[in-house]
């Protein structure tokens, strides 16, 4: 009602006095019915602050900063020696301002890149194509003491090739283990691949030059990533997770007795998933066949005798596995699941 009697009156009397006689300030009636928007405000020139230093003053003190002399020290540092060399720059606030301006506050000194370490990528088809070795700690009698069990597996038939317990870790010892090994095995040159983690031993220049020497071909996981050596990760778990495991080994001996006792049970009587089943010995030896053989016949005359608690199919052991991989790559992974889709 207000603005339709402004309006109005607003012709006839002028806007001034239609607000007066209707009671509405002035400046509401010119902010609700302005018809463009106010100009905009000038921009003020920022101008330079006297006191600044100049660009070429500046570029001294970043060069200063970044000089191998004071590249590793805090700007207040750099301030202070420069006051006992008597020299004055600016303050350490205008040091500060400078290398913050150009990101450098953190770190000013040029960092080394290192390139990615690449993911090893092994496979086995058979026995001897790939094996994978590690050290773990056994608990020793005392606090703080350890035994040290070097144990070398083969990734295909996961079968323990050889083991060493000791009371240290050494790439003398591990040069010993894998020389031993390697001759019972009784490995051809440019056949094998070891694969093992980044310890010290495993890394180590002896070991190293024992299988150049033998044309034995030696990979390493990446820092920090524990599926890179699966298997032996895998097998220790096994160890440890045994019943009679103990939480410590009285002696050198007691622990050397223990690990014997494992190794024949692993290697020979452990029925192993990842091998359809199978000991690691039968496997590595090439007996699978014949002992799958065998549990076929005892399939096939189950089946004749109770066809009907079949339901399904005729029974058969699973197959052993023809590829093992250390990390299979992604396209390896796709083709298998292709074949597997089609057979299905």
């Amino acid at each position: 009602m207000t603005d339709a009697a402004i309006t109005e009156l607003a012709p006839l009397i002028g806007v001034r006095a239609a607000c007066r006689a209707t009671g509405r300030p002035q400046a509401n009636h010119y902010r609700r019915h302005r018809q463009s928007p106010p100009p905009a405000k000038p921009t003020r020139e920022r101008k330079p602050q006297p006191r600044a230093l100049t660009p070429t003053e500046r570029d001294t003190v970043r060069a200063l900063l970044n000089s191998p002399g004071f590249v590793d020290k805090a700007p207040a540092t750099v301030y202070h020696e420069l006051l006992d060399e008597g020299s004055y720059l600016c303050s350490p606030a205008t040091m500060y301002r400078i290398l913050r301006a150009h990101g450098e506050v953190k770190e000013r000194r040029r960092q080394a890149v290192h390139p990615a370490r690449v993911k090893p990528e092994l496979v086995a088809t058979g026995a001897n194509m790939c094996w994978s070795w590690d050290i773990t700690k056994l608990h020793g009698p005392a606090k703080w003491s350890y035994f040290y069990l070097y144990v070398t597996i083969d990734i295909y038939s996961r079968y323990v090739v050889g083991w060493m317990l000791a009371d240290r870790e050494s790439a003398a010892l591990a040069e010993k283990l894998l020389a031993d090994t390697i001759a019972k095995q009784r490995i051809d040159r440019d056949t094998l691949t070891i694969h093992a983690d980044n310890g010290s031993s495993m890394a180590s220049k002896p070991v190293a030059f024992l299988l150049a020497d033998l044309g034995v071909t030696k990979t390493h996981s990446r820092p920090h990533t524990s599926n890179d050596n699966p298997y032996s990760e895998s097998h220790f778990k096994t160890l440890k997770y045994r019943p009679d495991f103990p939480d410590r080994f009285g002696s050198l001996t007691d622990a050397r007795a223990f690990c014997q006792r494992f190794f024949t049970w692993y290697n020979t009587a452990h029925r192993h998933s990842g091998i359809a089943w199978h000991t690691p010995h039968d496997v590595h030896h090439g007996h699978d066949q014949t002992v799958r053989a065998v549990r076929a016949d005892v399939l096939a005359a189950a089946y004749t005798r109770n066809p009907e608690r079949f339901v399904r199919k005729h029974p058969e052991p699973p197959a052993l596995p023809t590829t093992v991989w250390i990390n299979k790559p992604a396209e390896q992974n796709q083709d298998d699941e292709q074949a597997h889709s089609k057979n299905h």
